[in-house]
C-alpha cells in the first residue's frame, strides 16, 4: 500500500534523507539508444544542474548525488531553521523563482495597498510557501516535472517519464549518512560505468575530487568540530574512504579486503567487512529509514509504526 510522503519525513528525527527515482521506460533516456544510436547523456547534465540550482531557492542542501542511465539519487539536508529565519518578502522572492505568486501575494510583493483582511490571507499564503520551500516533495517535484517536460518535448511524445513517485529513506544518524553518501557516490563504480571516483561522471564525488566551485553542502573538519551547516566528517577522510571502498568493489571477485580503510569507520563503530556489506547490499537491506537499532526504534515510535524493514539486519550487524 502506498504510504503518504508526510508519514516518512520526520524532521524531529533527522534532517537527512536519501531520495531516488527511476524512469518509466527504464532505458535509453540518459544513455545510448541501441536501436537509433542516439545518445541522451546530455539529459544527465540537465538533472545535475537542476539538483544544484534548486539549492539556491529551497531551504534544502544537496550532500551527494549520482545521475545514472535510468535513475538518479540525491542525499538531501532540510535546513528548517534557515527557512524559519526568512522574512516574508524573502519567502516570496524565492517562491517567485519557481512558480507564479497568487494575486494577493503578488500585490503584497509589489508593495501595493491591501486591506487588513487581504493581509491576513496573504500571511497564510506566505507560510504555506515557506513550508513548501523546505519540503522534499516540492524539491523533487521541481526536478522531475522539469526533466519530464524537456525530455518529452525532445522525444516529441507525451505520457509519464518517471516510474511513479520518488522513494525516500530517512538517514537517522552519522553512520547512516556516511553509508548512504558512499553508496550513492559509488553507484557508477558498482554499475561498472567507471573505475575511479574522479571518472564517475555526474556524481558529487567527482565534483568534490576535482575541487570545483560547488553548491554541494560542505564537509566539516571533523565530527567533533563540525557545525550544523556542515556534513559531520572531514572531506579528506571521506574521499579516501570512497576511493578505497571503490577499489574493493572492483576487485571483489579476487577476494580483495582493504586493510587501509580510514579511521572514520572505527570512530563510527564499523569494521571493514560490515562497511563493505552495507555498501554492497544497501538497496536490499533497507527501505524507509537507515540507522542504529535505537534510532530505528525511535523513528518507528514517532511514526506510530510497529516494524520497519532493515531493523533485523541492523540488529544482526550490531551484534556481529
Amino acid at each position: 500500500m502506498t504510504v503518504p510522503r508526510r508519514s516518512l519525513i520526520s524532521l524531529s528525527d533527522t534532517p537527512y534523507y536519501h531520495c531516488y527515482v527511476r524512469c518509466v521506460r527504464r532505458a535509453f533516456l540518459f544513455g545510448d539508444d541501441k536501436y537509433t544510436g542516439v545518445n541522451y547523456d546530455h539529459r544527465r547534465e540537465w538533472i545535475r544542474e537542476k539538483i544544484l540550482s534548486q539549492t539556491d531557492v529551497f531551504a534544502i542542501d544537496c550532500c551527494a548525488y549520482a545521475v545514472m542511465s535510468n535513475h538518479y539519487h540525491v542525499v538531501l539536508f532540510v535546513d528548517e531553521q534557515k527557512a524559519k529565519e526568512w522574512d516574508r518578502r524573502e519567502v516570496l522572492r524565492r517562491w517567485k523563482q519557481l512558480y507564479n505568486l497568487s494575486y494577493l501575494t503578488e500585490k503584497y510583493y509589489n508593495k501595493e495597498a491591501v486591506t487588513k483582511a487581504e493581509l491576513d490571507a496573504i500571511y497564510v499564503n506566505i507560510e504555506l510557501y515557506r513550508e513548501r520551500l523546505m519540503d522534499i516533495s516540492w524539491y523533487m517535484r521541481g526536478i522531475n516535472e522539469s526533466i519530464a517536460r524537456r525530455s518529452n518535448a525532445e522525444d516529441n511524445c507525451k505520457g509519464r517519464f518517471w516510474d511513479g513517485r520518488f522513494k525516500s529513506q530517512a538517514l537517522l544518524d552519522e553512520q547512516a549518512l556516511l553509508t548512504c553518501m558512499a553508496y550513492v557516490d559509488l553507484n557508477p563504480i558498482r554499475a561498472k560505468m567507471a573505475q575511479t571516483p574522479e571518472t564517475s561522471d555526474y556524481t558529487s564525488i567527482q565534483e568534490r575530487t576535482l575541487k570545483k566551485q560547488s553548491k554541494l553542502k560542505p564537509f566539516g573538519a571533523s565530527q567533533r568540530n563540525s557545525n550544523e551547516y556542515e556534513i559531520p566528517f572531514a572531506l579528506d577522510d571521506y574521499l579516501s574512504l570512497v576511493e578505497t571502498t571503490g577499489r574493493a568493489i572492483i576487485n571483489e571477485h579476487k577476494g580483495y579486503i582493504p586493510e587501509e580503510l580510514p579511521d572514520i569507520l572505527q570512530r563510527l563503530g564499523l569494521n571493514n567487512d560490515t562497511w563493505l556489506n552495507q555498501i554492497k547490499y544497501f538497496d536490499k537491506w533497507y527501505y524507509k529509514a537507515i540507522g542504529t537499532v535505537e534510532n530505528l526504534k525511535k523513528y518507528c515510535k514517532n511514526l506510530k509504526q510497529k516494524y520497519i524493514k532493515g531493523l533485523p539486519r541492523t540488529q544482526s550487524v550490531k551484534s556481529g
